[in-house]
């Protein structure tokens, strides 16, 4: 009898250096499946931008899969088992995810299922190392990111070369009876918003590895010196295909391989590090997305009445055209560049003194390449916070930001277009042009464009206050 072998899908999705994919086809029949679990996601089900990104992703690997994908919606836990025994599973392959709750989940998963006799194997596809093996001399984990880094990764054990796709996939084409279809997930919301966003991408396994070659064609060779400037287009936007897996980081990493070492691609090599750092951390620290990291920063005192000043945030409404650019190109596109993201943030966290969580959360819903990892230790970065943190006094100017990444001001005039006619170095900081300016400009502030939420100055010094009283003492330093 032929052995049949179910192979589920998560945030793997591709057909090429897939080692759950590769294992199972080399036993026999594979049964595709995907589940979306919302109910064992809890406060982390993929969020609404996210949402749209799968529900391409899926109908892209369905087609990699000859239309043999089914797609299932609930508690993975409990669809399983039942799955298994309706196919006559004899094994479950999967790549391994690494959110706490997931962890949980599968451990659970793993155990019911070999108590049913079906062998469960997992693998690793989302990294370059596994989080529990970067490890000091001692054994203790890494709380810094370049020894881990430089003595870790670099002395570690090379990344294995990426997989072939498989040569044949003997799919079963019988539907499960608790199988649904795409549309039936719900994935995309009832308003439309989300065609716009989709112009920027082809959210495809053939698409990320076109944006890495562009990106290793035309990019790389400017990235060290360009990939702060937002206007330039000089970063990979490779994250989304890494976070739903349309590219592993071993195609990428072995990519670079190929070329001659410069500082461009030792740059680029920092950034996958800084994601395999994230996911040390978070399993290393579970709460890492919800409590601060150094718990000293619990007493930090976050304003209550910050909703209007978070709702102006949230709608690049702020007055401050750098942060107003950021916060409009992530609605826009479910992106936003790197060196703004820490903008931006900073902004909310230090000049808005809004508690990091908020921010999380709102990038968790509109960004594309939300990733639960990468956005917690982001974010606990910049509260200061986290490990490795920016520390607490380094407040970002946004001002002086715009002019020096933005110093022509193109990304601010393509996403806050009702300042395309005002001129640096007024556009980085409109209350301080002259009223004849203004008026030249077509701006009216407080009518066509919003006056500034809060004085830079005065809110630096309130976050410092602030810092320093959970710190006990008190000094200033140079703002960014």
């Amino acid at each position: 009898m032929t052995q049949r072998s179910l192979v589920w899908f998560r945030q793997d999705l591709r057909i090429s250096d897939n080692p759950a994919l590769a294992a199972a086809s080399h036993a026999g029949e594979i049964l595709p499946v995907y589940i979306l679990d919302d109910e064992g996601a809890g406060e982390w089900a993929v969020g609404a931008a996210s949402r749209v990104w799968l529900h391409h992703a899926l109908v892209d690997l369905d087609k990699s899969l000859g239309g043999g994908l089914q797609l299932f919606r609930g508690e993975a836990e409990h669809m399983l088992p039942e799955i298994v025994a309706e196919f006559g599973i004899s094994e479950v392959h999967w790549n391994r995810c690494y959110e706490p709750w997931r962890v949980a989940r599968d451990t659970r998963i793993k155990a019911s299922l070999s108590r049913l006799g079906t062998n469960v194997h997992s693998h690793n596809a989302s990294l370059l190392w596994e989080p529990w093996t970067i490890r000091k001399p001692d054994k203790t984990p890494y709380k810094v990111f370049t020894p881990f880094y430089k003595k870790g990764c670099l002395n570690g054990p090379a990344p294995r070369p990426p997989l072939p796709e498989p040569n044949h996939l003997k799919i079963i084409k019988d539907r499960a009876s608790a199988s649904t279809q795409l549309d039936d997930l719900g994935l995309l919301p009832k308003r439309d918003w989300h065609k716009t966003m989709m112009q920027s991408w082809q959210a495809t396994e053939a698409g990320a590895r076109d944006r890495l070659q562009t990106f290793l064609d035309t990019r790389l060779p400017d990235y060290a010196g360009g990939r702060d400037a937002p206007a330039k287009e000089a970063t990979s936007r490779l994250s989304p295909y890494l976070h739903f897996g349309q590219i592993s980081p071993r195609q990428i990493w072995h990519a670079l391989e190929t070329l001659e070492p410069d500082r461009n691609s030792e740059r680029f090599r920092t950034e996958l590090a800084w994601r395999e750092f994230s996911y040390a951390l978070l399993h290393d620290n579970p709460t890492l997305p919800e409590k601060n990291l150094q718990s000293r920063f619990d007493g930090f005192p976050w304003r209550s009445d910050y909703e209007a000043d978070f709702e102006a945030w949230k709608r690049g409404m702020t007055g401050i055209p750098i942060v107003d650019a950021g916060m409009r190109e992530l609605w826009q596109t479910g992106h936003m560049h790197n060196r703004v993201r820490m903008i931006t943030a900073s902004f909310l966290v230090k000049n808005l003194l809004i508690d990091w969580r908020l921010g999380e959360k709102w990038f968790w819903d509109t960004l594309v390449d939300a990733d639960l990892a990468n956005n917690s230790a982001s974010w606990q970065w910049v509260a200061g916070s986290g490990a490795d943190a920016a520390p607490y006094f380094r407040i970002f100017n946004p001002v002086l930001q715009a002019a020096k990444f933005d110093p022509k001001g193109e990304y601010i005039r393509a996403f806050v277009p009702e300042l395309a006619n005002l001129e640096p170095p007024h556009l980085f900081d409109p209350g301080t042009a002259p009223a004849k300016v203004l008026e030249k400009a077509s701006i009216v502030l407080g009518s066509t464009y919003p006056r500034a939420i809060v004085d830079l100055k005065q809110s630096r010094e309130r976050a410092l206050e602030g810092y320093a009283g959970m710190r006990g003492n008190g000094h200033a330093k140079t703002e960014l």
